[in-house]
């Protein structure tokens, strides 16, 4: 009964081995020394008129191989992993004092004038509305889009003629075609990158208080 009851806690435990190793190599390697110390014990006390079956036997060995082979493709996972963001943080740091172009809506207002790249699915009228840093509206108004890329600039002066703060705003256009049906109207920033976030899964460029997560970049221009 307890040679019985030791193969059978074996397979159980190599079973879990295989099924967890989504949560790590800590965890895999847990349950594999486990399976060592439980197939060391089940060979030293099986019954010698009643020894394990080969064809159990050697299945659990081949469960054993199965086991060592996802520590190994873990550890050859982690060191690809660290290698890639290694690379990735190297490349980063070429963007600094170069202007890039980017998916976004948020970009800085200095010294009077912030702009965006507008990308319309088609020709009509944009609404346009811009919110400060805390999300209130401070200008609110209409633009003739054209189909295809164009520039919307604004001059910080908020709807009641006053001059807003330098400062980070977003910028939002509700566009509609000739008939009333509304069109796509993607935005973009431009803006030279001053400094790199590491603290980030992927990079992130900072333009001032913007930032820029490293796979929204659509151009770099040379800041000579």
């Amino acid at each position: 009964m307890t040679v019985s009851n030791t193969s059978n806690y074996s397979n159980a435990q190599i079973a879990a081995a295989q099924n967890n190793t989504a949560t790590g190599g800590t965890s895999i390697a847990n349950n594999f020394d486990q399976f060592l110390t439980l197939l060391t014990t089940q060979l030293r006390n099986q019954n010698p008129l009643d020894p394990l079956d080969t064809n159990q036997f050697t299945q659990q060995l081949v469960q054993f191989a199965g086991v060592e082979q996802q520590l190994k493709q873990n550890e050859t996972l982690t060191a690809l992993l660290g290698v890639s963001k290694a690379t990735t943080g190297a490349s980063a740091i070429g963007f600094v004092g170069q202007t890039v172009t980017a998916d976004g809506a948020a970009t800085q207002l200095k010294d009077g004038k912030a702009e965006w790249k507008l990308n319309a699915s088609k020709g009509g009228t944009g609404t346009v509305t811009i919110k400060d840093s805390s999300g209130k509206v401070v200008y609110s108004g209409t633009k003739t889009l054209t189909a295809g890329d164009q520039t919307y600039s604004w001059d910080g002066k908020t709807s009641t003629g006053a001059a807003a703060p330098d400062g980070e705003y977003t910028i939002t256009v509700d566009g509609k075609d000739i008939s009333g049906a509304a069109i796509t109207v993607k935005t973009e920033i431009t803006g030279k990158v001053d400094g790199i976030d590491f603290s980030t899964t992927v990079p992130t460029l900072l333009i001032g208080a913007i930032k820029v997560p490293l796979d929204k970049v659509k151009s770099v221009k040379s800041a000579s």
